[in-house]
């Protein structure tokens, strides 16, 4: 091989990549925690390197031109072999401690990971837990987290996925809600009353038929992306939600609606990359998750 021609600097093409994915030469250098002189520096510098142009200015905004879009797929491929020397050297770590970043949803992540984090740091006290508390599914190929706690079973092959137990769901409302509208004796009853979207509305609305309640956008007049938010309006008399039970029956303020009917069944899948379950402080995370979600969990005793 002829060494002396393999001179591509990464930095200058993770610019570039940067900025077709964020969409501008500032957003890229927000992203990097690089100013945007830097940031145009580094372009312009790979396309002296390569002889050719990247982008093309049209107004105030950049555009690829035929040879950035020909390099992008191979700097994308350069970026996930990147990912994948970290994961691999990750992997090979034996002490416990350093960080390990767990995704779960808001809800999950205030209601029911405390008390893991406390076993964790009686276990590991020289162990850092970064919890990322967000609904939107979280890229752990690309390290935007160690471990995942997902309602659905990941597709991608190169993760690992364990399912720890599975929540059972009621609706509920709050007490002041039912004086004033009444308490649903049937499933029918519920259709004349007013629920709180987690989310996307459309979506609860087909999960709801699928359950034999014929909803419609009319049953829901609020509406939030944020389960914290939801339940509080639940708590405060807005309407019904469904809600696991080792969250809503340690609510006092709420009442569990037609405790006879069938509940909703909601998964748990522990997930991570299988590289990452080689390192023993990811694993060891990983088995106290496992052993607090399929366990105590289960019956409302870790709460």
């Amino acid at each position: 091989m002829d060494w002396q021609h393999v001179s591509f600097d990464w930095n200058q093409a993770r610019a570039f990549l940067a900025t077709v994915e964020e969409g501008s030469l500032s957003a890229a250098g927000r992203a990097l925690g690089l100013t945007q002189p830097t940031l145009g520096r580094q372009v312009t510098a790979l396309e002296q390197a390569l002889g050719i142009v990247l982008f093309e200015r049209v107004g105030r905004s950049l555009e690829l031109t035929a040879s950035g879009v020909e390099l992008l797929e191979h700097v994308r491929a350069m970026r996930d072999a990147a990912n994948r020397i970290s994961l691999t050297a990750s992997g090979q770590s034996q002490t416990i401690e350093g960080t390990v970043c767990v995704t779960a949803s808001d809800l999950f992540s205030v209601h029911v990971l405390p008390p893991v984090l406390r076993r964790l740091q009686e276990l590991a006290p020289r162990l850092n837990i970064d919890v990322v508390a967000a609904n939107e599914i979280r890229d752990l190929q690309r390290r935007e987290a160690d471990i995942a706690i997902r309602h659905v079973r990941p597709e991608q092959p190169e993760l690992i996925a364990r399912l720890v137990t599975e929540m059972k769901a009621y609706f509920y409302a709050s007490s002041s809600y039912l004086d004033r509208r009444g308490r649903p004796a049937t499933k029918g009853d519920l259709t004349s009353h007013e629920f709180i979207g987690l989310g996307d509305v459309e979506r609860m609305i087909g999960y709801m038929e699928e359950f034999g309640l014929p909803l419609t956008r009319q049953n829901f007049r609020v509406n939030s992306e944020n389960g914290i938010f939801a339940w509080e309006l639940v708590q405060q008399g807005f309407g019904i939600a469904p809600m696991p039970t080792i969250i809503a029956d340690r609510t006092e303020s709420v009442e569990r609606l037609l405790p006879d009917m069938e509940p909703f069944v909601i998964p748990v899948w522990l997930t991570t990359h299988r590289e990452l379950h080689s390192s023993r402080r990811i694993r060891l995370v990983y088995d106290i998750l496992a052993e607090h979600l399929s366990g105590d969990m289960r019956d409302g005793a870790a709460l």
